[in-house]
């Protein structure tokens, strides 16, 4: 079967899916995505090439990091050249984009079938032109993928009537993001013969109350993402400052990876609430530092706070924690109790009390840690892998030819 993926992709660890799906014997892959992508965090360029697949680089008018508005400087998507089956466009229904190749669809290989995919999981105002554009984008599309279980609750609210498996557009690269202890460890607790399996528990590394000279090991909390207000960081910030009162006579640390306009106002929080010596704000990070980096974390933290026209859609960072085997702790926006399951914490959204509670936990019981890091690598490869989301995708596609 001969597959036109249409999806914006912008780095390898995203490029790996693709790299699955074009080995199955039975397909025939060519990607398009955007030519350059720029966002608070990365800024590439992009080409076409010809390897095992066929990939094509198109450019955008408007922001390609806007899901909605943007749309690509083409009118035939190649289908003419190509002669798809399949028309998998991981764009959203309501985007100009799905609008754009859904009528490209029309005129050019009306016989494809065409699949879409939505991260949204929040029913928000919408115009009577947005409504129209979703209305002629679902009645074209025969399936729509769906990041987690309430984006597929409000496509059915929409009339949609076809199939709507929850299998998320993006997880996390396991070649990328693999076992600390697989990728070198912590590096505050090499040489330790108490080093857990997972290499980021210093503070059991230093029998669970310091170091033998004298000097306690930090603990250190991580977030990773933007630095804006949906992030819920500022809550963060008032956690990790309670908690300092249960956690002994070792500091806390917070590293905080990420841009965004929130930065200045953090750091004035920070010295507000006493910790601005504790909190390094350590800018955007392409994927392979960031991989590296979550390997000096005991935790990672994702407190995001829905709003009324947002809230969590996955969280992939928690992916990214889970598959080194970091523990993790969430709050309950959005899908993150879906994604998180048994392999970490959660805490109610916003409330900085039962945040410091859950870090003053993980502080105390390096066998929770080790427990929860054990689980969150199981629970990432098997449900969340790229290799897993492939896997998945191809059988969808042999069920739609059929």
């Amino acid at each position: 079967m001969r597959v036109l993926l249409i999806a914006r992709y912008r780095d390898a660890t995203m490029q790996r899916k693709v790299q699955y799906l074009a080995d199955a014997p039975d397909v025939e892959l060519c990607h398009i995505l955007p030519a350059h992508w720029r966002d608070d965090l990365l800024d590439v360029r992009q080409a076409s090439a010809q390897g095992r697949y066929a990939q094509i680089a198109l450019p955008m008018f408007g922001k390609p990091s806007d899901p909605h508005r943007a749309f690509y400087r083409t009118l035939t998507f190649h289908l003419r050249q190509f002669q798809p089956d399949i028309i998998h466009a991981e764009e959203e229904p309501d985007s100009l984009s799905a609008l754009q190749i859904a009528w490209a669809r029309r005129a050019w290989r009306p016989k494809a079938r065409l699949l879409l995919h939505t991260w949204q999981n929040l029913d928000r105002p919408k115009s009577s032109i947005v409504r129209w554009v979703i209305h002629q984008t679902l009645r074209a599309a025969q399936l729509v993928f769906c990041a987690n279980r309430e984006a597929a609750t409000l496509l059915r609210r929409y009339g949609f009537q076809g199939e709507t498996p929850v299998i998320p557009a993006i997880g996390v690269d396991t070649e990328t993001f693999r076992p600390c202890s697989e990728s070198g460890g912590d590096a505050r607790a090499q040489g330790s013969s108490l080093a857990t399996p997972t290499g980021h528990d210093a503070r059991s590394a230093n029998e669970s109350t310091g170091r033998t000279d004298g000097m306690a090991t930090p603990f250190t909390i991580g977030y990773i993402g933007r630095l804006v207000a949906e992030k819920g960081i500022d809550v963060l910030l008032r956690a990790v400052a309670a908690a300092r009162t249960g956690c002994a006579d070792v500091p806390l640390h917070l590293h905080l990876i990420g841009e965004g306009p929130q930065r200045q106002e953090l750091q004035e929080l920070a010295a507000e609430v006493g910790i601005a010596n504790q909190v390094d704000f350590l800018g955007a990070q392409p994927p392979v530092r960031v991989a590296e980096s979550l390997c000096n974390f005991d935790v990672l933290v994702l407190p995001s706070r829905t709003t009324p026209v947002w809230k969590e859609q996955l969280g992939r960072v928690l992916l990214e924690a889970m598959a080194c085997g970091v523990p993790v702790i969430g709050s309950d926006s959005g899908a993150i109790p879906e994604v998180i399951g048994d392999a970490g914490l959660i805490v109610p959204e916003g409330d900085a009390a039962a945040l410091a509670a859950a870090i003053v936990q993980l502080f105390a019981s390096p066998e929770l840690r080790n427990d929860l890091g054990k689980r969150g690598r199981i629970r990432a490869e098997t449900h969340y892998s790229q290799r897993h989301l492939a896997s998945q995708t191809l059988a969808v596609y042999r069920q739609v030819v059929a």
